[in-house]
């Protein structure tokens, strides 16, 4: 008897339709998530719709609260602020680490994308330069190689995802940011582990005044 075990779990589905209903702003900040109601649209049994549920609320996405149930999260200024902190804090120390370990061949690739991110800035072009700008960000972590440390950030991403045009598309702001992964490119060939670090941390803190 064969037996399939690589089989992905249900409620890891309908949790991506969830948060890709997230990111569209069909289901928007602050909306109620009613199991019952959700189960019926998905035509399943209300157990894997609230294990989807737990699963974005575990990345921050949905908040639950006890005899109230379960809502889209909204996340005010303050705590975009904090968010921004954290990130600039741990990513500046992924930065510092990917100068220091990685190959040539990593370079080339970080190299690689920050051209693509060049070409899409001159087009104009907003939701490629942000695909691009995530993938060049989660290549440095991926080289620098803490999993614990990519795991909070992955999930801090997604929070802010929500909010993404808010920086980008302020006055100026793509072509600052271009400038800004400049400096923190040009550290990390450099191998300058504390150039790399610090200007990660402006990267954050300038974004963090874009969206002020």
């Amino acid at each position: 008897m064969n037996t399939i075990l690589n089989n992905r779990p249900l409620y890891e589905d309908v949790a991506d339709r969830l948060r890709e209903q997230i990111f569209s702003k069909q289901l928007a900040p602050g909306s109620w998530l009613d199991e019952q109601t959700l189960a019926k649209q998905f035509g399943i049994s209300r157990t894997p719709m609230r294990e989807a549920i737990k699963v974005l609320a575990s990345e921050g996405l949905v908040t639950i609260k006890m005899r109230r149930g379960a809502y889209v999260t909204e996340v005010n200024r303050g705590d975009l602020e904090q968010i921004y902190t954290v990130l600039s804090l741990l990513e500046g120390q992924a930065a510092k680490v990917t100068a220091t370990k990685a190959s040539e061949e990593e370079l080339n690739l970080l190299d690689h994308l920050h051209h693509r991110l060049e070409k899409a800035a001159a087009d104009r072009d907003i939701e490629q330069f942000f695909e691009i700008n995530g993938k060049f960000h989660e290549l440095i972590q991926e080289i620098a190689g803490n999993r614990w440390m990519n795991g909070v950030i992955a999930d801090l991403r997604k929070v802010l995802k929500l909010h993404r045009r808010n920086s980008l598309t302020s006055t100026g702001r793509i072509q600052n940011s271009l400038m800004e992964h400049r400096e923190i490119l040009r550290a990390i060939l450099k191998r300058d582990e504390l150039a790399a670090q610090t200007a990660m941390h402006k990267h954050w803190a300038r974004g963090l005044e874009a969206i002020r």
